[in-house]
């Protein structure tokens, strides 16, 4: 069965079926979700449209694998709930990604149109759906028709292309999606389009950085498909690169000029301040890249790329507003510049490492229980690994920044919303994916545990997939907090877990590294084995 050729323009179809034909039309090949009573119309043609399915043990975790397969292939993430609970569970989800501009497509069935508003307490039911998932998604979309079906998902598809990628759920009411009604044929979005600058702004932005003297680059997530212009422009302009986390491996961390993830060092953000223009591309500068409230100026002249108008005044206003795609933006920009240098390589690459030994002075007594085993773990990794990360220490203090990426691998992170228990499913999605790329996913003992229950889904998908796991014996960030505070520390430390036994009792391996070099053996035997591999690493807290 396809998604055109088979129908007229007269053809009768229940909603499920409009439903799942628009997602293939659309090039959903996909989907990760939990069957449920309400929405077994749905499931029905997952198959025969030719949409594969993962089967999650919570909906959390599916909205977290839907996102990471979005951010590793670039098309968007297919979630499909049932009704109710299972809507509420996915939202932490949604919030996520509409935290890191992740192109997430919730479906859910909901009430039947002529569902009264005063309660009834049918299966599932609640006071608004679309209300609630209005308040974490950039839109909330419950159709009143079955040919609204097709309009409503390209309207999903549509934001996705053409404006900043963020979480939209589609609600069907449970009556549409069994009736058949006639319906024309499939409402495709249109394709993605050139959004290049204005020329203006460009002429504007090049005569500024073709005047600085310290010119820097700051790259967020936005800057994802521009990596190559934006390395060629620093090293045309002789400019230091920096990164957030969702910018992550945009310019290789091994390149001499660049400082990876550190907009949260003191050093690197006095040298960021001292800079006469910083160009920052598809990035926010929000307190969740920067640890910290934003400053009033990054430098001299502050020009921002994004394809998103609304950032141009945000945290830090830009000097020069560039509103349109990354890619297109460098391009302009590099043409504009001519290919000037203004440093030269040996000089600025001299700086650039003198920085980056100030940026790691700062932290090394702190980071140094996890950098020998990150080191471990970069000497297992293939170039193109996909590694995904909680809100745990051991990834935002260690991993982070400690762990080099470069442009052919990837570092998915929960930035700005923060949930725990992203790495699993994360690392789920990704695998999916890309069943023949290395993916490992990097956690904590107390983040691990908010999703733990996808070490069956791991197993039940056979593929390899180390889950490396750095125990301090519960919450140790917020521990950390209570005694910096001078308080007693409440409710952070947790009893020990056997994870490794836990994930065997899964269906998967699990062991212990108590070295870098028992981590290394562990994780190279892991990346070989079918199913999933906990492996435990003792904190100083738990030695």
């Amino acid at each position: 069965m396809t998604s055109h050729g088979r129908y007229g323009p007269e053809a009768a179809m229940t909603g499920g079926e409009a439903l799942v034909r628009a997602l293939a039309a659309h090039g959903a090949r996909m989907a990760f979700g939990i069957p449920g009573t309400h929405n077994l119309e749905i499931y029905r043609h997952l198959e025969p449209y030719g949409i594969r399915h993962v089967t999650p043990r919570h909906e959390q975790g599916a909205g977290y694998a839907a996102d990471a397969y979005a951010r590793v292939t670039g098309q968007p993430g297919i979630a499909v709930t049932t009704t109710g609970p299972a809507l509420l569970n996915i939202a932490a989800a949604a919030g996520q990604a509409y935290s890191d501009s992740v192109p997430l497509l919730i479906v859910s069935p909901g009430m039947p149109l002529r569902h009264p508003r005063q309660p009834t307490g049918m299966l599932h039911e609640m006071r608004s759906q679309t209300q609630t998932l209005r308040g974490v998604a950039a839109f909330s979309h419950r159709v009143s028709t079955v040919e609204e079906i097709g309009a409503a998902v390209a309207r999903a598809f549509t934001l996705f292309r053409t404006e900043r990628p963020r979480p939209v759920h589609i609600e069907v009411p449970l009556d549409l999606l069994e009736d058949a009604e006639r319906v024309g044929g499939v409402r495709l979005a249109p394709p993605s389009a050139e959004r290049p600058p204005g020329a203006a702004p460009v002429r504007e932005a090049a005569a500024a950085l073709l005047a600085a003297r310290r010119p820097a680059l700051v790259l967020g997530g936005g800057a994802r498909e521009a990596g190559a212009e934006c390395r060629a422009l620093a090293e045309e302009l002789g400019a230091f690169v920096v990164t957030t986390a969702n910018g992550k491996g945009i310019v290789d961390e091994s390149h001499p000029l660049s400082l990876g993830v550190s907009l949260h060092s003191p050093s690197v953000q006095k040298a960021l301040t001292n800079c006469d223009v910083v160009l920052a591309v598809g990035t926010e500068l929000a307190e969740s890249d920067l640890w910290s409230a934003p400053p009033s100026a990054l430098g001299g002249t502050l020009i921002r790329v994004d394809v998103d108008p609304a950032q141009m005044y945000a945290a830090m206003p830009a000097d020069v507003a560039l509103v349109g795609d990354a890619r297109d933006s460098l391009r302009a920009l590099r043409k504009a510049t001519a290919g000037q240098r203004l440093t030269s390589p040996a000089t600025l690459s001299s700086a650039v490492a003198a920085l980056r030994g100030e940026r790691d002075a700062e932290t090394a007594a702190r980071d140094a229980r996890w950098i020998p085993y990150l080191r471990a773990i970069r000497g297992v990794l293939d170039e193109d690994a996909v590694i995904t990360s909680d809100s745990a220490q051991c990834c935002y203090y260690g991993a982070i920044p400690h762990l080099p990426v470069g442009p052919r691998g990837r570092y998915l992170h929960p930035t700005g919303f923060g949930t725990l228990g992203y790495a699993l499913p994360a690392a789920i999605g990704a695998k999916s994916a890309y069943p023949g790329r290395q993916v490992v996913a990097l956690s904590g003992d107390g983040g691990l545990q908010f999703t733990v229950q996808e070490l069956a889904t791991a197993a039940q998908l056979g593929l390899p997939l180390p889950v490396v796991v750095f125990d301090n014996g519960g919450y140790g960030e917020i521990r950390d907090e209570m005694n910096a505070r001078g308080d007693t520390p409440t409710a952070v430390d947790l009893p020990r877990v056997d994870l490794p036994a836990l994930c065997r009792a899964y269906g998967g391996g699990g062991t212990h590294a108590a070295s870098p070099g028992a981590l290394a053996e562990a994780l190279a035997r892991a990346l070989k084995t079918p199913g999933p591999t906990v492996i435990t690493v003792p904190e100083e807290s738990t030695v």
